[in-house]
C-alpha cells in the first residue's frame, strides 16, 4: 500500500505535516475543516507531498520533516513547488458540481 507524508500550508505560510495511506481523503478533511489544527491556523493548502513504499517509513519520514528547522521544510516545499501553489486545487472541482456526475 501506498502512504504519503504531506505538508499543508496557509497562506501565511504556517506548515502542518502530516502522513496517510488517502492523500485525497486527508486532504479533504483538513480544507473541510475536520482537523482541529489546521481549522484554527486556516492551512487549506497542500504544498507538498511524496510517496513512501510502506507506513513504517512514511511515519519515520514524517517524523524527520517535523524535526527540521522551518527554513529547510520552506527550502524543501520551494524544491518542488516555489509558487506554494495549492497542488490538490483541482482535485475536488467536480465534486462540487453535481451536474458533473453520470447517473
Amino acid at each position: 500500500m501506498t502512504y504519503y507524508v504531506y505538508v499543508m500550508a496557509s497562506r501565511s505560510k504556517t506548515l502542518y505535516v502530516g502522513v496517510t495511506n488517502d492523500l485525497e481523503r486527508r486532504v479533504m478533511e483538513h480544507k473541510s475543516g475536520a482537523s482541529t489544527f489546521t481549522e484554527r491556523y486556516n492551512i487549506s493548502r497542500l504544498v507538498y507531498y511524496e510517496e513512501s513504499a510502506g507506513s513504517l517509513n512514511a511515519i519515520e519520514r514524517e517524523k524527520q520533516l517535523k524535526g527540521w528547522l522551518r527554513s529547510k521544510k520552506v527550502a524543501l516545499i520551494e524544491s518542488a513547488n516555489p509558487e506554494w501553489e495549492d497542488l490538490s486545487e483541482n482535485w475536488f472541482s467536480d465534486r462540487a458540481d453535481p451536474s458533473l456526475h453520470s447517473g
